[in-house]
């Protein structure tokens, strides 16, 4: 939020300049920053000391619907990217830089809301449905926010795509902590980050010139605008709403696809069986004593696989 209206108040240097501060200070805070010893113990029992891709591959294909998760974020991310990509002069179309830059803060602050709101009603019995349902949602909203030339509607878009990406988030990360071992847990979530988030910058730097050399001249003087300017309208940010509005349809297929498909029900089995066994040890107690360091963290006793992590609270 900062960011965002520090660009509109002057600019990039504002920006870079808070930037500078803000890592600074946390270079200085991590430097006095401790983990238990018997911490590092727990999560480096059995693992090499070394890069192990194939082992993090191996653990992830051998869980029921993890492979199809990674995709399915790799592809939404794909398809998002070109969001991304247009989404600042789409508003520019329409704003000041210095109105977008004070809205996008605002916008920016929602997220926190949405944030809240995950904390308090967490994350459902099934975070698996709850990833494909916000996504359905978030590909319905990319597909009416830019009908017409709108600033209400853009800020209406992006609001709720503000409040519900927290919810889509969340709910990944709670299935990704139930049923990747816990000693795997930091190489699985760095590969699958790595695989999903390397999506979005393919789309921008596609998207970009597809729209600027074929669907804007396609909506200003080609066939879009003869045939379906009379309702939708004409002109360059109309060029760049149409491509919203083919990605939004897209998403909206890909999700659906998903949401009917056989990995979505192994994942969902998966995710329960593990809600399952940590239930039955919680019932059953510890089979040893709880490390004293784990406790301090917020780790229950009977879920000592689980990482500490305060989204879990109310998710299952």
């Amino acid at each position: 939020m900062a960011s965002a209206l520090l660009v509109g108040w002057n600019g990039m240097l504002g920006v870079l300049i808070l930037a500078v501060i803000v890592l600074t200070v946390a270079v200085v805070h991590l430097r006095g920053v401790t983990l238990p010893e018997s911490l590092a113990h727990a999560a480096a029992a059995g693992e090499p000391q070394r890069v192990d891709l194939r082992g993090t591959v191996r653990v992830i294909r051998g869980i029921p619907g993890m492979v199809p998760l990674i995709v399915f974020s790799a592809l939404n991310n794909l398809l998002f990217g070109g969001l991304m990509a247009l989404m600042d002069p789409y508003a520019l179309s329409m704003m000041s830089v210095q109105a977008w830059g004070v809205i996008w803060g605002a916008l920016s602050a929602v997220m926190i809301i949405g944030g809240l709101l995950v904390a308090r009603t967490g994350t459902s019995s099934n975070p698996v449905r709850l990833i494909l349902l916000v996504n359905l949602a978030l590909w319905t909203v990319m597909l009416i926010f830019p009908i017409q030339d709108s600033v209400l509607l853009l800020i209406g878009g992006m609001a709720v795509f503000m409040v519900l990406m927290p919810f889509a988030e969340a709910a990944e990360q709670t299935v990704l902590q139930k049923v990747v071992p816990y000693q795997r847990q930091g190489r699985v979530f760095g590969f699958a980050q790595s695989v999903e988030q390397a999506a979005s910058p393919l789309t921008a730097f596609l998207v970009s010139p597809l729209t600027q050399f074929f669907f804007i001249p396609f909506m200003t003087a080609g066939p879009g605008a003869r045939s379906i300017g009379g309702w939708f309208g004409t002109g360059e940010a109309r060029g760049m709403a149409l491509v919203f509005v083919l990605l939004g349809l897209l998403g909206l297929l890909f999700t659906g696809y998903a949401l009917g498909s056989r990995h979505y029900r192994r994942l969902s089995r998966s995710f329960r069986a593990g809600a399952d066994a940590a239930a039955t040890a919680g019932a059953a107690g510890p089979a040893t004593p709880v490390d004293p360091g784990l406790a301090e963290l917020g780790a229950l006793p009977d879920r000592r696989h689980d990482i500490p992590c305060p989204q879990r609270a109310g998710t299952v």
